[in-house]
């Protein structure tokens, strides 16, 4: 009687047994954050893109679960084999996204708002009125920003993250959305928002956008402070010839205070403006 299908499963069992042993499986977890790029690379987020190792990690999970169903009854427990397979995945990704690689491939606008002093109003106000507060700003920002062809990627709290493709509908449509929110009061609270813009190559993954670009933009909304605009030179350089003017707007450079370091996430050689709506001069 041939016994080497019996033996062999014996043998698959017992390397399971191993791979799956706690000890084991928290090591290739530290392993992997030595590596560079995402530890938590694997999931459906990171893997949604068209990069080589996104296309080998959806497939290698494809694999997992219809083993895990055929064998184990579709308990998905740890493994040391996947962390470590994931961690070479992850550290491939990390390397093409170093390299421009991992970079999108097409120019958007990336545009962040924040509420002004909401975080110490609401506390006062209480639940009730900062829900209608939310929603009040919610009815004024976003059709300002969607009616001029910007796609609101989430909702984040008392901001938003939007995304255009092209830079002067993304101006336009920013201070459309301050002059909305003039109309806006909640309990005595008049809501300003700090608004903050940068032009680049993020990478689209699924319905969201991640990247240095997407980074950069959020920062640019820190520096807009009490209720500022400020954008990129990125930005700026992206616009066609005389957007400006005819957006009747006027942009200075964004001076940072005498004791201030440097914003962390921006390149040094990236320039920082302020942009404000043009005052009128009597002739």
């Amino acid at each position: 009687m041939d016994e080497t299908p019996g033996l062999g499963r014996r043998l698959a069992d017992r390397f399971a047994a191993v791979d799956r042993r706690p000890e084991l499986v928290r090591l290739a977890r530290r392993l992997r954050r030595t590596l560079p790029g995402d530890p938590g690379f694997g999931d459906p987020l990171s893997t949604a893109g068209t990069s080589g190792p996104q296309a080998v990690a959806r497939l290698a999970e494809q694999w997992r679960t219809a083993r895990l169903a055929g064998r184990w009854g579709g308990v998905d427990e740890p493994s040391a084999v996947h962390e470590l397979g994931f961690g070479v995945l992850q550290a491939w990704q990390a390397l093409l996204e170093r390299t421009g690689a991992g970079r999108g491939d097409r120019e958007v606008t990336v545009v962040f708002t924040d509420l002004v002093g909401f975080s110490t109003w609401s506390l006062a106000a209480g639940d009730v009125a900062t829900l209608d507060l939310l929603r009040r700003v919610a009815g004024a920002l976003e059709p300002a920003f969607t009616e001029r062809g910007g796609t609101v990627v989430k909702r984040l709290g008392d901001g938003l993250m939007v995304v255009f493709d092209l830079p002067e509908r993304a101006l336009e449509a920013i201070f459309a959305a301050r002059a909305a929110l003039t109309e806006v009061t909640v309990d005595g609270y008049l809501p300003r928002i700090r608004v903050g813009a940068h032009t680049g190559l993020p990478r689209r993954i699924g319905s969201d956008w991640l990247g240095v670009d997407v980074t950069v933009a959020a920062r640019m909304m820190e520096l807009a402070g009490n209720g500022h605009v400020v954008v990129s030179s990125a930005t700026l350089d992206a616009l066609p010839a005389g957007a400006v003017d005819v957006l009747g707007l006027e942009v200075r450079p964004h001076r940072r205070g005498l004791f201030t370091s440097a914003p962390k996430g921006v390149p040094p050689e990236l320039g920082i403006w302020r942009v404000r709506t043009a005052v009128a001069t009597e002739g």
